[in-house]
């Protein structure tokens, strides 16, 4: 889960650096080059789909580990775990932000023409930043990143419910209904709103559903070692064709109609199941990778900081063409290194004293790298 949850979040932070370079058009890469660049640095949208797939399964396996069965769920301690795990870093970050749009910075300034900070607050806090900027536009960096917690966080606001007082035999139904929903959601449901159809709801939510189905069928069924690997095979393989292989060869069937976000989440899921079912461990290896996947979320939400640090340096010598690479490497590397501080020294920390604080004496609410 790590090692997914890792790669997630390194095509994000390669993404916006790539971003950067192509919003100042600084020219560092040669025509012929572009598709190969593209399969390298710009699957941020593909990172966060595999990032849902991964947290479908993790929070229901994880409820379906503390209760049994989803129809046992406390909506008291699910909710309390996904505010202690979710509202420190991300009012932390509010605050940050508005002292950085108050002291007219200009990355971190929200204009006028998208609402105002306190328009930007409001749509942070009650999980519709993803519609804000369908209707009013982009916000800055740091604030539209929280597009896919919106997303995220409000799936999570049903699901309990959901889970709880509905049919065992409905529940999958249901998810299969965000499943086969995805594909219109970032095609026709979007109607021609380019934001709307990477950002919708309903556009996000059919990884997650995966996700949650996945952990489903892995507590139910037991695969034998030859379905596995050869599960492992193929979802690493439809992984790589989407990351790599679209990017090279347009293929209008799958880029035009949606599929490409459910094929990656499929094959993400695919994996999960191997990994899952054979308790397979990374090896030491891809320990940079595993740490950066147990962090990713302080990583996600802080990781632009780190971006216009560096390009502002980048820019400052020149934009000399031949520290590209350094550019991309020294941003992941701090933007790493930054998130496992805030994980270790903030986020961690509060997440564990207020699922102590809430505990009900029996148990606690779970450990930290829970979910």
């Amino acid at each position: 889960m790590d090692v997914l949850r890792g790669l997630a979040i390194l095509f994000v932070v390669l993404n916006h650096v790539h971003m950067r370079l192509l919003i100042a058009d600084i020219p560092y890469i040669a025509d012929s080059s572009k598709p190969l660049i593209a399969s390298l640095f710009w699957n941020g949208q593909f990172g966060v789909q595999i990032f849902f797939a991964v947290s479908g399964f993790l929070i229901t396996s994880t409820a379906l580990r503390r209760w049994g069965t989803l129809s046992n769920v406390s909506l008291r301690n699910f909710y309390l775990l996904r505010f202690a795990r979710i509202a420190p870093m991300l009012l932390a970050l509010l605050a940050v932000l508005v002292v950085l749009h108050y002291a007219n910075i200009s990355p971190f300034v929200v204009s006028e023409k998208t609402g105002g900070i306190g328009r930007a607050l409001l749509a942070a806090l009650t999980l519709h930043v993803n519609v804000l900027q369908a209707h009013r536009g982009w916000l800055p960096a740091n604030w539209g990143v929280l597009w896919s917690l919106s997303v995220e966080e409000m799936f999570y606001l049903f699901f309990p419910l959901v889970a709880r007082f509905s049919r065992s035999n409905f529940f999958p139904s249901i998810l299969l209904c965000f499943v086969a929903l995805g594909p219109f959601a970032r095609t026709i449901f979007a109607r021609g709103n380019e934001v709307w159809s990477e950002q919708s709801y309903l556009g996000g939510m059919d990884a997650i559903a995966l996700g949650c189905l996945t952990a489903l069928l892995v507590g139910r069924v037991h695969f034998s070692r030859t379905a596995l690997r050869a599960m492992a095979v193929a979802g690493s393989a439809l992984i790589v064709s989407i990351l790599v292989g679209l990017r090279l060869t347009h293929v209008p069937p799958i880029t035009d109609s949606g599929l490409d976000m459910s094929v990656i989440a499929l094959g993400t899921c695919l994996v999960i199941i191997a990994a899952a079912q054979t308790r397979w461990k990374g090896p030491r290896l891809l320990a940079p990778l595993l740490r950066l996947g147990q962090c990713s979320y302080e990583v996600y939400l802080t990781h632009m900081f780190v971006v216009f640090a560096f390009f502002a340096i980048f820019v400052k010598y020149g934009n000399p063409i031949w520290s590209v690479p350094l550019l991309f490497v020294a941003t992941v590397v701090v933007a790493a290194a930054a998130g496992d501080i805030v994980a270790r020294f903030f986020s961690e920390p509060f997440n564990r004293m207020l699922r102590e604080r809430w505990s009900d004496g029996r148990r606690q609410l779970g450990s930290v790298s829970d979910s």
